[in-house]
């Protein structure tokens, strides 16, 4: 994995990956969103033709973000599970006992709607809404967000995306990691979704993911 790339928020310290999560150093946090593990399956069970290895590729590359940063913790920022349970979640149920000594809490997005005992079986810390520690808050959807909040927010649920030009006329996107003043839009972990472009504004900063590394745009 290349490395990666130091931003510092309220005087913490966060490493964005190239592998689509940002390491909270002080807290020894992993902060991941949008995984949507179970899509795959819940799409073929609909008849719609998606291979098995798109999962486990997520599922994988979540395993090397765990043995390279080594956190004691894993905060998901809303939908880790796309449905409801299925043989992939199976999958994650094992992965979650390879790494029981890890604190997983997970601040609920709208995909995720296991009953409250699936969350319990997987030893995981479950808050509806939001969550708060330090100087940092973390929710799902930042459009929740109360402007005057005091913390700096970490979100998802949009998946964000930044298109870039060049001088010859051809664009590409790139899943990225978009800060404004008070919140922090998270890419989507799962690469099996799509992006959606952001217009950012003055002050607002934009790191995007391509060829693996993390590149400033803004």
């Amino acid at each position: 994995m290349n490395a990666p790339l130091l931003h510092i928020i309220k005087d913490q310290h966060c490493w964005l990956s190239p592998g689509r999560c940002i390491y909270w150093e002080e807290e020894k946090a992993l902060i991941l969103s949008d995984l949507h593990f179970g899509k795959t399956g819940h799409f073929r069970k609909a008849g719609i033709a998606v291979p098995a290895h798109v999962y486990k590729e997520d599922l994988q590359r979540l395993v090397e973000q765990v043995q390279y940063f080594q956190p004691s913790q894993i905060i998901i920022v809303g939908d880790l599970f796309h449905s409801k349970a299925n043989k992939e979640l199976d999958l994650f149920t094992k992965w979650r006992e390879s790494f029981s000594d890890i604190i997983i809490r997970l601040i609920k997005g709208n995909h995720d709607i296991l009953k409250d005992e699936g969350y319990e079986a997987m030893n995981m810390e479950v808050h509806p809404t939001l969550w708060s520690k330090g100087p940092f808050s973390f929710c799902h959807d930042c459009e929740e967000l109360k402007e005057d909040s005091e913390t700096y927010a970490f979100s998802g649920h949009i998946h964000p995306g930044i298109r870039i030009s060049g001088k010859a006329r051809q664009a590409l996107q790139f899943p990225c990691y978009y800060f404004t003043q008070n919140y922090c839009v998270m890419p989507a972990f799962s690469r099996f979704t799509g992006i959606a472009l952001i217009s950012p504004k003055k002050k607002e900063k934009v790191f995007a993911i391509a060829d693996e590394q993390v590149i400033k745009i803004l």
